[in-house]
C-alpha cells in the first residue's frame, strides 16, 4: 500500500484542546470529509513552545520595523522563543513527507495573512502573518498551505486539495531514481490541469520537458517543481474549466455520434452558464474516454485529481 497523504495542520482544528481558552476550533469538513483520506499532523506551536492551555493572549506588535509577539496582558515576549522553536519544528516537518498544511486563521502564530499587527497607539492594522506560519511558507515555498477560514470558499477549497493529491504525487515522481521518460508521463498526465489555469505556464512546462534531456537534472527538476506548483496556485476559473473541457471535447469530436456529441457541449454550455456544476461535464468526458479508449483523455489526473467521495467538484 502506498503510504499514506500526510497534511500538517493547526491541533485545534482537529478538535484538541489546546486553544487560549482551552477550547478548541474543530473542523467538520477536515475531520468528517477529508480526514477520511489523510493522515493528519497536528502542531500548536504556543502549547509546543511551553505556554499552558488556558494561557494569557497573544498579539503581535510592530516594532521599528519588526514584529514581536507578547501577552496582552502582561507584555511577556515570546518572539526570539516562538521563532527559535519554529525553526526547529519545520525542520522536522520539512522531513516529515507532507503534502499540505492547514493553518488556523487570524492566529498570532499560525496565521498566513491579515493577522493584526498592533502599534503602540494600541490601533491595529490587518497585515500581519503569524510567526510560525511565517518560517514554515518560507522554508517549504512549494508547500501547498492554507488557511482554513478561506477552505469554506468552494473554490479555494477545490484549488487546495487539489494542489496536495497534485504535490504528493510530485514528491512520487523524484522521490527515487526518475528519468525524462517519467517526467514526460507525469507532465503528460497533467496537462489539462495545468491548461484550466494558464496557457502561458502550461507551453512554457512543456518547453522545459522537451528539452530536458539537453539541461542537468538537477536544473530540470528544481525549475520543473516550482513552476509547476505554482502553476497550480493560481484560479482555474469557469472560462479556463470551460476551455478545458471544449478541449477535451475535441478529442472525442469524431468518435460520438451526434446525439451524444450535442449532449456533451449542451453540458459544457451549462456549466458554463452556472446551471449544473463541473462534475457534470466531466463525468460525461470521463464515460466517453473508457467506453471509446481514448487513453490520453483517461490518463488526464484533471477528470479525477483528488478522491471523488470528498465531492469537491459538485460545488464548483
Amino acid at each position: 500500500m502506498a503510504p499514506p497523504i500526510r497534511i500538517g495542520i493547526s491541533a485545534c482544528l482537529l478538535g484538541q484542546e489546546v486553544r487560549f481558552d482551552g477550547g478548541h476550533k474543530r473542523d467538520a469538513f477536515l475531520m468528517d470529509v477529508l480526514g477520511k483520506h489523510v493522515e493528519w499532523v497536528p502542531v500548536c506551536p504556543e502549547v509546543e513552545v511551553g505556554m499552558g492551555t488556558p494561557r494569557e493572549t497573544l498579539r503581535l506588535v510592530g516594532d521599528n520595523g519588526t514584529t514581536r509577539m507578547v501577552t496582552t496582558r502582561t507584555g511577556v515576549d515570546y518572539t526570539e522563543r516562538m521563532n527559535t522553536w519554529s525553526k526547529r519544528r519545520v525542520g522536522e516537518l520539512a522531513r516529515a513527507n507532507l503534502a499540505g498544511y492547514v493553518l488556523k486563521k487570524d492566529s498570532p502564530s499560525c496565521g498566513m495573512e491579515r493577522v493584526k499587527i498592533f502599534a503602540g497607539s494600541g490601533s491595529a492594522s490587518r497585515h500581519g502573518r503569524g510567526l510560525f506560519a511565517s518560517v514554515l511558507l518560507a522554508a517549504l515555498p512549494l508547500l501547498p498551505v492554507e488557511e482554513e477560514g478561506r477552505l469554506t470558499d468552494p473554490s479555494l477549497r477545490e484549488n487546495f486539495i487539489e494542489r496536495v493529491f497534485a504535490y504528493r504525487r510530485l514528491k512520487d515522481l523524484f522521490a527515487g531514481r526518475w528519468s525524462m521518460g517519467s517526467l514526460v508521463e507525469f507532465h503528460t498526465a497533467h496537462k489539462m490541469s495545468l491548461l484550466a489555469r494558464s496557457t502561458t505556464a502550461y507551453r512554457e512546462l512543456g518547453r522545459l520537458v522537451a528539452d530536458g534531456a539537453k539541461r542537468p537534472r538537477v536544473e530540470v527538476r528544481a525549475e520543473y517543481e516550482q513552476l509547476f506548483m505554482k502553476t497550480l496556485a493560481l484560479p482555474a476559473t469557469v472560462r479556463r474549466h470551460t476551455n478545458v473541457l471544449m478541449h477535451m471535447a475535441g478529442h472525442l469530436k469524431t468518435l460520438l455520434d451526434e446525439t451524444s456529441r450535442r449532449e456533451l457541449v449542451e453540458s459544457i454550455d451549462d456549466y458554463r452558464t452556472g446551471l449544473v456544476p463541473l462534475v457534470v461535464p466531466l463525468t460525461l468526458i470521463r464515460h466517453h474516454a473508457r467506453v471509446h479508449d481514448v487513453k490520453y483523455l483517461a490518463g488526464q489526473t484533471y477528470l479525477r485529481p483528488h478522491p471523488r467521495e470528498v465531492m469537491l467538484r459538485n460545488a464548483v
